[in-house]
């Protein structure tokens, strides 16, 4: 299931993403961040929040840094002291 929700977010940051302008307002990218959250949390849980994700950059935002959180969430993670999903502690 995660090669069905991947593989058009591979295709997007291998033949597309390279000839656009960088706009995206979030770091990690929105496709690094639909990646990471599909790892971590699953197909179907990742591919919502890697949607929400992408429905949330727009250029009315003011972007920063938004990990995918540890729990499954549809809103920005505030929690800035982690520096990777992979990387992180439980609390």
């Amino acid at each position: 299931m995660k090669r069905i929700v991947l593989g058009p977010v591979r295709f997007y940051q291998r033949y597309i993403s390279p000839g656009l302008p960088r706009r995206c307002r979030y770091h990690p990218t929105c496709s690094e961040y639909m990646v990471d959250a599909v790892n971590y949390h699953g197909a179907f849980k990742g591919f919502l929040m890697g949607l929400g994700r992408i429905l949330r950059c727009h250029p009315f935002i003011q972007g920063g840094i938004d990990y995918i959180p540890l729990k499954f969430s549809l809103r920005r993670n505030h929690d800035e002291e982690y520096h990777g999903p992979y990387d992180r502690k439980e609390k």
